[in-house]
This record gives C-alpha cells, structure tokens and sequence, in this order.
C-alpha cells in the first residue's frame, strides 16, 4: 500500500459531501487501485432491510473513479457506469475494490466488486465497471 495515495484519497474523500453523508472510507489503496468501506446502516437500507442497490452503485462508481485518479493523476468524470447485483447487500459492513483495466489519454477503463463482511468472511454482492473520462 502506498502511503501517499491513501492520505491523498482520504483528503480527497473528505471532500465530497455524498460520501462523508454515507460513510465511505477509503481503506486501502495504491496507483490504479482502490478500496472502500462502508460500514451499514439502518437508514442506507431499502424496504427489505438490506443495503440499497443505489449505494452498491455508488461505491462501485466512486472506488472505480478512484483507482481512475490513482492511474492518472487526474480527476476524472464517469461517462459509463454498469452494475449487476448477485447477492443481497446484508452484513455489517462492504467493502468495494477497484482497478484500472487499461487507461488510455481520453478514457480510462475500470472494475469493481464489492463485498459484504458475513460470519467472518466475505460475499460477492455486486460487480461493476465504469468508463471513466480524466478532466484537464
């Protein structure tokens, strides 16, 4: 883990007014990838008591812009963002990682699991990928 590129994604986290609302942690990272945790919540449930699938989305999406940053050294704009659930989100907390696939000049490629902490272990909840477009 680079030391660096956590403390700056920390900053940078702290930033965003979304993800201190919903808990994002940044808990690991180095150059082109990245980890979150978000530790649950009643109030981030939907009506069957389990996590949202628009905060599965939004960590995938934010952890896969994250990795984007890391690569680039760019901030960075998603123009595509796919998600598929295979599990529902339950356990104490999630955790999405993210890498860079390929990063070109005018897109960067990314993907993304995220998991939920149960007994222990962890579930593959969600996968996703985002195209990413880095800002000049």
């Amino acid at each position: 883990m680079n030391d660096a590129v956590l403390d700056h994604l920390r900053e940078l986290n702290a930033t965003a007014a979304f993800n201190r609302w919903a808990g994002f942690e940044v808990v690991a990272a180095r150059p082109g990838e990245v980890s979150l945790r978000l530790p649950w919540r009643a109030d981030l449930g939907q009506y069957a008591g389990t996590l949202h699938a628009g905060l599965m989305s939004a960590l995938v999406d934010t952890a896969c812009g994250y990795a984007a940053h890391t690569a680039v050294g760019k901030r960075v704009v998603a123009s595509h963002c796919a998600v598929d659930y295979v599990a529902p989100g339950a356990g104490p907390a999630f955790v999405a990682a993210a890498r860079v696939v390929k990063a070109g000049r005018r897109q960067i490629f990314t993907r993304a699991e995220v998991h939920g902490e149960r007994d222990g272990g962890q579930v593959l909840i969600a996968t996703g990928g985002t195209i990413l477009i880095p800002l000049d």
